[in-house]
């Protein structure tokens, strides 16, 4: 059931980059759908006033293509207010109180570094505005088991679990949806997710630039906690949970949050680690980092659905293209009249999830003309440009409208940083790899004997 709207917006970090790349343009799609028509107060310590502030957003929104000076934008612009103040100074968050207005459920949503989020939470309490509210909260959320435990305790001090809105970006893109829809709306393909019938899950998520300006950032977090414990492992569980149920949202977070839970934790032997040549010359990059780059990983589910499939993950940059895929590869046939043989073609089911939509399907067919040999033809089913809808966009009015399925929930965010805790670190060994490479060969040995890896296309 759609909780209550809130009545005001509340966006601690407003002046900092993610809310120039991404959270003004994506609050123009909110007023243009109607579902914003709130005051959005601005809170950050930049020394700056409200004309300024709306000069930002302005810009903002210049820079994403649209116009400031009329329509949605300009409806935008005239929603935000701003204080400027010390996150420490109880008077700032007075201040904050003043300019919400007289509502009495707020979405507080915090583009700040996780440190602060104790500070600003009590700082909300003490305005008298954390009952009923809730708080959108930006990853990283935690950099390990301990500190993700700590940072739940800390917010739940002042809001309850059901309040807490934990961002993770993918979870907001429309190809995602695609995947839970080609499963749970097609009768034809959720009976074979499993055991018996599926021989491995891979998720591939390439990336063709490298680490760029972000380097004092990157070597701080490396491809297992920036990508892996949060974003690929919300994508495997998309794919391997059981069905939701008619009960609502919940039916399903608990369904992902039981499959997370149940993936072993990874031994240094179920990883490979690799370093792309040149990352120690980027500025901001210690000159004995040994932070990775990119990660192979084989998973494995304990539970009777999945038990025994091999579960891939290979993430990296620098990699020959920009593209996130899925393939799920079929068992083969117990007679092979066509020739196929023993790792020869292979049903396989695909999923395009970034930056395009693409569900492909392979059957194998025989050739034409005489014998009996055998081929294999993808039918793809959608090649599109993906939803108009910004991903924060999409979080942002679900968090408005209190719809929680597009959040992580904290067992699930706790159960990811499980499987990830004992690789973390320098437990395994790092290899170099070529730019423009799929990086290092030893992420073979991971693979089912005679399989390779599925190299997406560009």
């Amino acid at each position: 059931m759609v909780s209550e709207r809130v009545d005001a917006l509340v966006v601690f970090g407003a002046t900092g980059d993610l809310a120039k790349l991404e959270t003004f343009p994506a609050l123009v799609g909110l007023v243009d759908r109607g579902v914003l028509d709130v005051p959005v107060v601005g809170v950050a310590k930049s020394g700056w006033d409200l004309d300024r502030f709306r000069g930002y957003a302005a810009a903002s929104l210049r820079d994403n293509g649209l116009d400031p000076d009329s329509g949605p934008g300009k409806r935008m612009l005239g929603l935000l207010r701003y204080v400027d103040g010390d996150l420490d100074d109880d008077a700032t968050y007075a201040a904050m109180a003043r300019e919400m207005g007289d509502g009495k459920r707020a979405l507080f949503y915090l583009e700040v570094p996780p440190f602060l989020f104790g500070r600003i939470a009590r700082g909300i309490s003490t305005a008298g505005r954390a009952e009923g509210a809730r708080v959108m909260v930006e990853k990283p959320f935690g950099h390990d088991l301990d500190s993700a435990r700590e940072l739940n305790d800390t917010i739940h001090r002042y809001f309850p679990e059901e309040s807490v809105y934990r961002v993770d970006h993918w979870l907001g893109l429309d190809p995602l949806e695609d995947v839970m829809a080609a499963r749970f709306a097609n009768s034809v393909f959720e009976p074979l997710l499993n055991r018996d019938h599926v021989a491995s899950v891979e998720i591939t998520m390439a990336e063709a630039f490298d680490v760029a300006h972000r380097g004092r950032f990157y070597d701080a977090t490396g491809a297992v906690r920036d990508v892996v414990q949060n974003h690929m492992l919300q994508v495997l569980a998309t794919v391997l949970a059981d069905p939701p149920d008619g009960s609502g949202i919940d039916s399903w977070l608990d369904a992902k949050a039981r499959v997370v839970a149940a993936i072993r934790p990874l031994a240094p032997e179920d990883v490979v680690r690799g370093q792309y040549e040149g990352y120690l010359d980027v500025d901001g990059v210690a000159p004995d980092s040994t932070t990775e780059s990119f990660v192979a990983m084989r998973l494995a589910v304990d539970s009777w659905r999945w038990a025994g499939v091999p579960l891939l993950i290979r993430a990296g940059k620098t990699m020959p293209v920009t593209a996130t895929e899925i393939t799920i590869r079929f068992t083969p046939v117990p007679v092979d009249v066509f020739g196929v043989g023993p790792s020869g073609i292979r049903n396989q089911l695909r999923f395009r999830i970034w930056p395009e939509t693409e569900l492909g399907l392979s059957l194998v067919g025989k050739l034409p003309g005489a014998g009996a040999r055998a081929e294999s033809q993808e039918m793809v089913f959608a090649q599109q440009a993906g939803s108009d809808m910004r991903p924060y966009d999409r979080l942002i009015g679900a968090a408005l409208d209190g719809r929680r399925g597009l959040f992580a929930r904290q067992d699930t965010v706790e159960a990811a940083w499980r499987v990830v805790d004992p690789i973390l670190g320098d437990a395994v060994p790092l290899h170099p790899y070529p730019r423009g490479s799929w990086g290092p060969e030893e992420a073979q040995r991971l693979l089912p004997e005679g399989a390779t890896w599925h190299a997406p296309a560009a």
